[in-house]
């Protein structure tokens, strides 16, 4: 084996090392299977000799039937073992990516389109279990039976074998060319087929915007361009594939005619006798069974390796797991109420979160995307963050949810350096509502239990009367058992969703980016309080793009270029930062005054 192939191997044997035992054990069925299937002609050459003498066929006819039975069992009990096996390595190839996605950082899982990193997990796993379960015990087996068959041939006449031989002989080359290529082929169409998954993916979730810009078409032509990419390598792969098996189908046909036409002029000059000349024509009809075995394995390898090289790049992915407090069960931590949690976490003298001097980038070389910030965040009050577009306000938030490492400076919580903490036990400080506010699969009573599972119904009620929502689930055929996914909600209420989860898990700090950017303005006043009452027990840091829910913020900062600007409360900004001004202006927000901005 090259030195090219041996690593490539090696990553597909990784899926199978932890089965070994059990493909070893497959391994000794399918030998056993196929030396029942080697015994078989010579059995029959035996009745054949006993017609012959006029002896009895009770004994070489009951051989034969034990055979058939015993043979009939050991494969069924081969095929369900390996079959078994098969699914064991998709299953642990699964959680193996699953659990790599979710625990790696989110610019590792956000670099790549969603739609490919799906495709890893359903269609490449499904290329892995042949590959993995069964062609290597295939590969031995049809080696075994290729072996095997050839040296009783040679022991029922040599001439006839040298024959055969040539014609195997001219199989293998024929698929020791074709081979390589069609591997290629079949990678090719492999990773066009995960590009088309990305786009698709994408454009899916767009599909309103896609339609509103008249663009059915253009990306129906984008995403078909992979789609038949795919479909040309894998033609590709099915002409060679074609061609490897006419040339073996028909090697070994030929060679059936070469044997009975040496084969009838050896028994013509006595050299060899009628039934030896028909169990060397059983080997050779069964010939085709190990020739295809191997040849179907190494083709299934092939894909298998391919598939296995694609999910192996999962493992390259960034993990948050590298935090020295993390212990095993990190992620399955559960955040407990306030009310309940040590007095130590509520000190007042120490600021909940703090940044100094922070720099950070999405890259190494990447441009920084916020430069020297300096921000401390005290234990109760509300903090709003502005600025314009790109200023840095969402990189701020993503460096205090630890989705993004700083390059330079350090963040604490609790006056302890965030090094010193596992992301688990900082997220579970935390509570989130996003801007765009995603849906997590599941019903509506999942999506509210997802950062406090234990939550009780009552709990439930509170929060979606604090976010307005009581009666619109309410309203709902399964009410809180509606899946989120199906169930008729606006924007607005999905917003509100992710509102009532957050405060559900009543946190140390609540940060919300534009919570409530979809809300009118009866309900944007309702939740306005809820906020507000939120800031009286804790923290609550706003990303504002809406000026009008930051005017009553404790602390307004503002950001331009990635620095923090300037900071204060609102009254004092208008007076003492033209950016503020502007932006205040821009939106034709009044000021605290009552006097309209012009």
């Amino acid at each position: 084996m090259s030195s090219s192939v041996a690593p490539r191997l090696s990553i597909l044997w990784s899926f199978a090392r932890p089965h070994r035992r059990t493909l070893v054990k497959g391994l000794a069925l399918a030998l056993v299977a196929s030396a029942l299937g080697l015994a078989t002609p010579m059995v029959t050459k035996h009745v054949l000799d006993a017609l012959g003498s006029a002896s009895s066929l009770t004994g070489p006819v009951a051989a034969l039937v034990v055979l058939l039975v015993v043979g009939a069992g050991v494969s069924y009990w081969q095929w369900t073992l390996l079959g078994a096996l098969g699914e064991r390595v998709v299953l642990d190839a699964r959680e193996s990516i699953v659990r790599r996605f979710l625990r790696a950082t989110v610019p590792g899982v956000t670099r790549s389109p969603t739609g490919e990193l799906v495709t890893r997990v359903t269609s490449d796993t499904v290329l892995l279990r042949e590959a993995a379960a069964s062609s290597f015990v295939g590969l031995i087996n049809g080696a075994v039976m290729l072996v095997g068959s050839l040296v009783l041939m040679g022991f029922l006449d040599l001439v006839l074998l040298a024959t055969t031989i040539v014609a195997v002989a001219l199989v293998g080359v024929v698929f020791g060319l074709l081979m390589p290529g069609i591997a290629r082929s079949q990678k090719q169409a492999q990773e066009h087929v995960g590009r088309l998954g990305g786009v698709l993916e994408g454009t899916l979730r767009a599909i309103r915007t896609v339609k509103v810009n008249r663009a059915e078409e253009r990306m129906t032509e984008r995403i078909l361009t992979d789609a038949r990419a795919s479909a040309e390598y894998g033609i590709r792969a099915v002409r060679r594939e074609a061609l490897a098996w006419t040339t073996a189908w028909s090697g070994v046909n030929l060679a059936i005619i070469a044997i009975l036409a040496v084969g009838a002029w050896r028994v013509g000059e006595g050299r060899l006798e009628v039934s030896g000349l028909i169990a060397f024509l059983l080997y050779t009809f069964a010939l085709m069974d190990p020739i295809t075995e191997l040849s179907q394995n190494v083709t299934a390898l092939q894909s298998g390796i391919a598939a296995a090289e694609r999910i192996r790049q999962a493992d390259a992915l960034p993990s948050e797991e590298t935090s020295p407090s993390a212990g095993a069960d990190a992620g399955a931590r559960v955040r407990e109420p306030r009310e309940l949690q040590e007095p130590h976490e509520l000190r007042d003298d120490v600021p909940v979160l703090e940044l100094r001097n922070v720099t950070a980038a999405y890259g190494p070389d990447a441009e920084a995307a916020v430069r020297d910030i300096d921000l401390v965040i005290p234990r109760r009050g509300h903090t709003a963050v502005v600025g314009p577009s790109g200023a840095g306000k969402t990189t701020l938030l993503s460096l205090v949810l630890r989705f993004l490492e700083p390059t330079g400076g350090e963040l604490l919580l609790d006056g302890r350096p965030y090094r010193d903490h596992a992301h688990a036990d900082i997220r579970a400080r935390l509570a989130y509502v996003e801007q765009d506010t995603p849906v997590v699969p599941g019903t509506i009573r999942d999506n509210l239990l997802l950062a406090r599972p234990d939550a009780t119904k009552e709990d439930l009620r509170r929060v979606l009367h604090d976010v307005r929502l009581t009666e619109k689930v309410d309203a709902l055929e399964e009410g809180l058992d509606t899946p989120l996914a199906t169930a008729n909600v606006s924007g607005g209420e999905r917003q509100r969703i992710a509102l009532a989860r957050a405060l559900l898990a009543t946190p140390d700090v609540l940060l919300l980016d534009e919570a409530t950017a979809q809300l009118d303005g009866l309900t944007e006043a309702a939740v306005q309080e809820c906020v507000r009452s939120r800031a009286d027990t804790g923290a609550v840091v706003t990303i504002a793009h809406r000026l009008s829910t930051v005017i009553d913020a404790d602390t307004i900062v503002v950001m331009e270029a990635g620095r923090v600007r300037a900071q204060g409360r609102h009254e004092e900004l208008l007076v003492s930062d033209t950016l503020y001004r502007d932006l205040v202006e821009s939106l034709r927000i009044a000021a605290v005054t009552g006097a309209p901005v012009n």
